[in-house]
């Protein structure tokens, strides 16, 4: 009888071991992210900051007269806040290079405009700037876009018009279009 107890008492020991809880520990840590306000301004074609060149040739009298338009040209944002976007040239004259001389000085204002051709920022297109019509460029600082929504890939798109008239003799006229994307 001594041996049954004993036995008893060793499956009671042994089944309340089985019961018992495994050993655990539990570690916790905190993770914040440090984010800093972030923008972009790339041209689409060319994923870069620098657009490629746009000629815009002359070749009738009627080009002269009325204008010649270029193809549209697609600019994308990238921006966490919302933000503006504004357009000046680097000169108020384009540079010449040709045969003349001395070089004549053709003013950028009354010469080259640009409108908005498509808007998918969000923001609104500041006036004297339209989808409709040119406006003329200066070397001052215009809003182009204005209130312009937060994100990975607001895009917009410009077309240039230039109206040189008669005044100017032949030759290559350049000038540099700066475009700046400020948040807000």
């Amino acid at each position: 009888m001594k041996k049954i107890i004993i036995i008893a008492a060793a499956f009671v020991g042994f089944a309340s071991v089985a019961n018992a809880q495994s050993a655990s520990s539990t570690a916790t840590q905190q993770v914040g992210l440090s984010l800093s306000d972030a923008i972009a301004l790339t041209f689409t074609g060319s994923g870069t900051s620098k657009g490629g060149a746009v000629t815009i040739p002359f070749a009738t009298v009627s080009d002269y007269a009325n204008g010649v338009a270029s193809t549209s040209q697609a600019l994308t944002v990238q921006s966490n806040k919302n933000f503006t976007v504004t357009v000046n040239t680097n000169s108020s004259n384009f540079t010449y290079t040709g045969s003349t001389t001395p070089s004549p000085t053709m003013p950028v204002s009354g010469v080259l405009g640009i409108k908005v051709s498509a808007n998918a920022t969000g923001g609104t297109v500041a006036s004297p700037f339209s989808t409709s019509s040119y406006s003329s460029l200066t070397s001052s600082a215009q809003n182009l876009i204005t209130n312009a929504t937060y994100g990975g890939a607001q895009n917009f798109s410009i077309m240039y018009n230039a109206t040189p008239g008669f005044a100017y003799p032949s030759g290559t006229y350049s000038t540099s279009v700066v475009y700046s994307a400020t948040q807000l």
